[in-house]
């Protein structure tokens, strides 16, 4: 069977390209979307598995990391694990991640984005 109808090549390569993506963006100068791939690989392992169903990574914004949290107790606890999740970031991404960390409340944005145009699906049709 060749490589491109063997379902286990195929999945070896999409996690290649996903291991080449922050490289390819570095050598295309846009060097902060590679940073923002390497947080996103990385936001969740950073938090570890208690954590990281309630906290959604938003974005960097002038070196500062920004995350959604549901409410003002999961932040509470988020401040405390703050100088850890830094830490742990800097650990998996061998570099700083940001120089600080800050948390919103809110429901969090869904991690897949609904296609331009499509209907929303949570207003009624009629």
């Amino acid at each position: 069977m060749t490589e491109g109808g063997n379902p286990r090549a195929r999945k070896r390569a999409v996690r290649a390209l996903g291991e080449l993506l922050p490289t390819v963006l570095s050598e295309l100068g846009l060097t902060p979307a590679s940073h923002g791939v390497r947080l996103l690989q990385v936001w969740d392992r950073a938090l570890g598995s208690e954590l990281a169903p309630h906290c959604r990574l938003e974005g960097v914004r002038h070196g500062t990391l920004v995350a959604r949290v549901p409410d003002s107790a999961w932040m509470q606890r988020f401040q405390l694990e703050k100088p850890r999740i830094l830490e742990r970031l800097e650990e998996l991404l061998g570099e700083p991640a940001a120089h600080d960390l800050r948390f919103r409340i809110g429901p969090p944005e869904p991690r897949a984005t609904r296609t331009r145009g499509a209907p929303d699906r949570s207003e009624p049709s009629g």
